[in-house]
């Protein structure tokens, strides 16, 4: 049965991981994968290597559970590459509390700035201030309290948070990697603009 086709969200990459006795929340790698992604150009077995090493395995328990962990990477690249800009970070959902979300988001930050701080300074170099700016603020989402009543405000609040890394993700995907997505090219280009 292959899974190629099948999006992945938080629950299946959980259930994965618990297939391989791990009870950690996926959000703390799927930081990392983003990023790594836009900085590194993370290969698929370098990708499957890391996940491995973070579930304390040498390899995926069977076939399947390799094509669940390769199609997170790649439905991941899909999204952060598509000039539909409907990336979205893999965080427990609606199914979850309030308190679990925003304790998936805080992890989701950790992992996305551990890579970036690895990196250095040197990517750093060229971004744009609003990168910069993007990037500095989500330092402020680590240490957010996620000791969350469920309300509609705290719901406002989080989906807010969630955005703002949803989109720091996305502009840095794209700085590393211009002209993709084709964001600003969508006249015609055999009918140019006449200014």
């Amino acid at each position: 049965m292959s899974l190629i086709n099948e999006r992945q969200d938080f629950a299946d990459i959980a259930d994965t991981f618990l297939l391989h006795g791990s009870m950690q929340s996926p959000a703390f790698l799927d930081g990392r994968l983003c990023a790594s992604l836009a900085l590194h150009d993370l290969s698929a077995e370098a990708w499957l290597e890391a996940v491995c090493l973070s579930l304390g395995v040498e390899q995926p328990r069977d076939e399947v559970a390799a094509e669940r962990l390769l199609g997170w990477r790649r439905q991941t690249l899909e999204a952060l590459s598509g000039s539909e800009l409907n990336f979205e970070p893999l965080l427990p959902d609606e199914l979850f509390s309030l308190a679990e979300r925003a304790q998936g988001l805080k992890e989701w930050t950790q992992g996305f700035l551990e890579v970036i701080e690895d990196a250095g300074d040197g990517p750093r170099k060229g971004w744009s201030e609003a990168l910069r700016e993007a990037i500095d603020d989500l330092h402020g989402l680590t240490a957010i309290e996620t000791d969350l009543e469920d309300s509609p405000e705290n719901e406002n609040d989080l989906f807010a948070l969630t955005e703002h890394a949803r989109m720091a993700a996305m502009l840095l995907y794209t700085e590393q990697h211009p002209g993709k997505p084709q964001v600003e090219q969508v006249d015609d280009p055999k009918n140019p603009p006449s200014h």
